[in-house]
């Protein structure tokens, strides 16, 4: 299997081998399977996928997969592949020329026959808690609150760094800069200290809007400032007021999308997170305030292991999470085992990825 992860600061691939239904060392018929573990480190692309007139686009997408999967079969020595997940951020909102293009598209170029289109908060969710329910806070260059009683899902904020990702590390980032600028200009609120490391990273300040308002990767550049206002919370009254606010509004979310029951579990993942302290202590006290009821577990995976989870769960037949036009659609013709007689038990010289 394929897992694609695509972000605000750019595109990872792996790759997993799988067994096929009625081989013995398959977990297939066994219980919920383990979820896959990739044959080798994931590839990485630091380049942002764009967005066009249509929403994200497809051909920037292919223009770095297709390479980046064939490197992979090629090492692996696979010749097919049972299934593909592509989680993107944005899908739900900004998906269009992404499910109109890529599953033709991907079936010409590499032969696949299975394919889950996903938003990246589904694959942040599947990673971090499996097919159970719940609810998940995904935080990394964008955030957004996904939750689900495994009939729908209900997602909160992920509108993207120009209208919402509130808390999330483009929106830390900002913030972090407004406060340097606030400084610079003399005005209330400001942080010396901010400004200080702002003018390190990015140089003099009215050269600010300049270098970041052309880029189309402003969201990651805006994200790359969240750690420096992480470090300087315990020292720094702005700083830790900005982080406070993040973990606010990340409460807010989430609130509005755990499923109700006794103790829903609820998982934190994404790369923001890493700032450790600064930021999970004061969510740690939203959470409590505004989520008592729900137990909150570590995340067992990342955005990645999520989608090899739903590559894996497709290519047997039994995805059990809810389909969404928008937040997750599959296109397939029948259960891997059955795409390809090479797949038959008596042919195992064929490996199953």
């Amino acid at each position: 299997m394929l897992a694609v992860d695509s972000g605000g600061s750019g595109l990872r691939v792996a790759l997993a081998a799988h067994g096929a239904a009625g081989d013995v060392r398959s977990p297939v018929g066994r219980g919920t399977p383990p979820p896959p573990t990739p044959l080798s480190d994931p590839l990485i692309s630091k380049e942002p996928v764009r967005t066009g007139p249509r929403g994200i686009s497809a051909g920037h997408l292919l223009d770095q997969l297709v390479p980046m999967a064939r490197r992979l079969m090629s090492e692996a020595g696979a010749e097919r592949l049972g299934a593909v997940t592509v989680g993107a951020a944005g899908l739900a909102t900004l998906g269009d020329e992404l499910r109109d293009e890529l599953p033709a598209a991907l079936e010409r170029e590499l032969g696949v026959r299975r394919l889950a289109l996903a938003a990246d908060a589904v694959t942040a969710y599947t990673g971090a808690l499996g097919p159970r329910a719940g609810a998940v806070i995904a935080a990394g260059t964008g955030m957004i609150a996904i939750g689900t009683d495994l009939r729908s899902w209900r997602r909160a904020d992920g509108w993207g760094h120009l209208l919402g990702d509130c808390g999330g590390g483009a929106w830390i980032g900002r913030a972090g800069l407004e406060a340097a600028l606030r400084a610079f200009d003399g005005r209330p609120d400001g942080s010396t200290a901010l400004l200080a490391r702002a003018e390190e990273m990015f140089g003099p300040m009215p050269g600010l809007p300049g270098l970041l308002y052309p880029r189309t990767d402003r969201a990651a550049v805006l994200a790359s400032f969240a750690p420096e206002v992480a470090s300087r919370a315990g020292s720094d009254p702005v700083a830790a007021d900005i982080l406070r606010a993040a973990a606010r509004h990340m409460a807010d979310s989430v609130a509005a999308v755990c499923p109700a029951g006794d103790e829903p579990r609820l998982a934190l993942t994404g790369g923001l997170f890493k700032t450790g302290t600064p930021l999970l202590a004061p969510l740690g006290e939203e959470l409590a305030e505004r989520l008592p009821h729900a137990r909150q577990v570590p995340a067992a995976g990342d955005p990645l292991d999520g989608a090899l989870r739903i590559a894996a769960d497709l290519a047997d037949g039994r995805l059990a999470l809810p389909l969404d036009g928008r937040m997750l659609s599959v296109v397939a013709e029948k259960p891997y085992p059955e795409i390809d007689g090479r797949n038959s038990p008596q042919d195992r010289q064929v490996r199953d990825y």
